[in-house]
């Protein structure tokens, strides 16, 4: 923990400008206090810088230009119930912010010190039933029913946030429909699209990652940026194991042949696309095509660049899942090296992009 704690503040010190009288201060501090205690407590200040910082070093990322911008909120002392799901209230309602999503991160206690665990993948998600809903969700959604929750089993179900408090049984607590945004998808040249009554959330609010700073684990940090619209419609809406809706989309756009030589499927993707922006947009919500995000990556790279830092990257996630080879980030390779801060899975649990 020592190595990497001074490595850290050395780099905090560094990049932003401090005084070096100040850093060597508080190196010793620290220093002292992992030898005396076994750990140590960051600021407020290192919280921030380290939790920013994180988002810039997330390889599957592709929105990283933004990571200055990101809202830290210390909830590190938060220990009850009540100011628990408060503090779940203000990161939604303010990550929401009326349709205009705020990158947000709420950091609860690190990993030495007794705080609140979150079970869910997100704070939001649909629930996931034998033939209903999301296929991704299915074991949480157990998990909640276990608990007692019982949901109208659409395919849209909001899922209760699942949480364990220290020394309490885990527990589920249902959202009032006011923290929620949702966008009905549509689309302006296909009316029948509107029938199909579907819909998305608006806010992805990752919950089962940890946050690594400084050799101190953050187990409870859910954080969130905007959606990407090939996020939702090219995986969410069309991968064969989560909605599964290519055929569903093609019937109520019109398209009887789907063989793959018609370029029909192509076809129906692009729209599905199209349907899921033009909602977003409609009902004032943010969200980015993925073209834009290519480009927002570029600028994020050469701003890097500029700082005389090299940017690491995933592949296969910085590439769009539609029309990958019309972006820069499909021509080109990033090392997949692993950086910190940052964020890192828990064991487990289903996988993806951070901040979309």
């Amino acid at each position: 923990m020592l190595k990497e704690a001074l490595a850290f503040i050395k780099q905090m010190y560094d990049e932003l400008n401090l005084p070096t009288t100040e850093r060597d201060a508080r190196l010793a501090e620290i220093e002292h206090a992992i030898h005396t205690t076994g750990t140590y407590r960051h600021t407020t200040d290192e919280l921030t810088y380290g939790a920013r910082v994180a988002w810039r070093h997330s390889n599957r990322c592709i929105g990283r230009l933004f990571w200055e911008s990101l809202k830290v909120i210390d909830a590190r002392d938060i220990k009850e119930e009540t100011p628990f799901l408060e503090s779940i209230e203000s990161h939604i309602k303010t990550a929401s912010n009326g349709g205009r999503i705020k990158p947000c991160i709420t950091i609860y206690a690190q990993s030495d010190e007794d705080g609140p665990q979150i079970w869910n993948n997100q704070l939001i998600r649909y629930a996931g039933y034998a033939s209903k809903g999301d296929p991704s969700e299915k074991s949480i959604t157990k998990l909640a029913q276990h608990l007692g929750w019982t949901g109208a089993h659409t395919d849209f179900d909001v899922l209760p946030l699942i949480y364990q408090l220290p020394n309490q049984p885990v527990k589920y607590f249902d959202y009032p429909s006011d923290w929620i945004m949702e966008v009905p998808i549509t689309h302006d040249q296909f009316p029948k699209v509107a029938a199909l009554n579907l819909k998305w959330y608006a806010v992805p609010i990752i919950s089962n990652m940890d946050l690594k700073i400084g050799g101190i684990t953050y187990p409870t940090a859910p954080f969130n940026g905007w959606y990407m619209v090939t996020e939702i419609a090219v995986r969410n809406f069309t991968d064969t194991y989560r909605y599964n809706l290519l055929e569903t989309f093609a019937m109520a756009m019109g398209y009887t042949d789907l063989r793959n030589a018609t370029f029909n499927k192509d076809r129906v993707l692009v729209e599905i696309n199209d349907a899921v922006l033009q909602s977003f947009k409609k009902a004032g919500v943010s969200m980015v095509d993925h073209l834009t995000a290519s480009k927002q990556f570029e600028k994020f790279e050469a701003a890097e660049a500029r700082k005389g830092r090299t940017v690491t990257g995933k592949w296969s996630w910085l590439a769009p899942p539609l029309s990958p080879t019309l972006t820069a980030n499909y021509h080109h390779g990033f090392s997949n090296e692993t950086r910190e801060p940052n964020f890192f899975y828990k064991k487990n649990t289903s996988t993806g992009c951070p901040f979309h």
